[in-house]
């Protein structure tokens, strides 16, 4: 296979994030996440993200999987998911003198719904199929990491979208998010 240059792995970069956020930002509205739909991964575009998506960048998967592979971890990734509440990593914090995961907010979870549709949808091109994501979810080990309570939800979205596809899905999760919004409403009234 012949190396690309840095131009071409560029504008494939661009392109591939561009696409990728824009699969998002649908799957986001579908599901009543507006705000998050248009700020999906703007830290793709920083220089501690893009410089190394670039230069590691196959089009096939995340350039942050290939620079794992070389050296054991990926200072983008590492960039990325400190900055974006939809990825589980975020949820880790030192509780007790022990690292231990937190509970996603559900806004978050459902964006990494959507997040991790979208991806397998630009990767895996016309592969894609509606059992994709749930599929893409069981062959990694994410879920012993998460918390129980995120691990668990997830896994039945994913079971969900698998059977009755994304669209049936994403417009239970708007119904559900709004159910959301008004008792959190509630709750912060209640608290004044």
């Amino acid at each position: 296979m012949e190396e690309k240059s840095i131009l071409e792995k560029t504008i494939l970069h661009l392109k591939t994030v561009g696409q990728h956020r824009h699969e998002v930002m649908k799957n986001c509205f579908k599901c009543g996440l507006y705000r998050q739909g248009l700020t999906h991964d703007l830290s793709k575009y920083s220089p501690a993200e893009l410089f190394v998506s670039i230069r590691y960048f196959q089009g096939t998967r995340s350039p942050y999987m290939y620079e794992k592979e070389l050296y054991g971890y990926s200072e983008g990734w590492l960039h990325h998911k400190g900055r974006n509440r939809h990825h589980w990593e975020y949820y880790q914090d030192m509780i007790e003198g022990k690292w231990q995961p937190i509970e996603m907010p559900f806004p978050m979870l459902v964006e990494m719904v959507c997040d991790r549709v979208a991806a397998c949808r630009i990767y895996q091109k016309e592969k894609y199929t509606k059992a994709s994501a749930l599929e893409y979810y069981l062959t990694r080990n994410d879920r012993f990491y998460m918390h129980e309570k995120t691990a668990a939800r997830l896994e039945a979205i994913l079971r969900d979208i698998a059977e009755r596809g994304e669209d049936a899905v994403f417009h239970d999760l708007k119904a559900e998010m709004e159910e959301y919004r008004k008792t959190k409403a509630g709750l912060h009234r209640q608290a004044k």
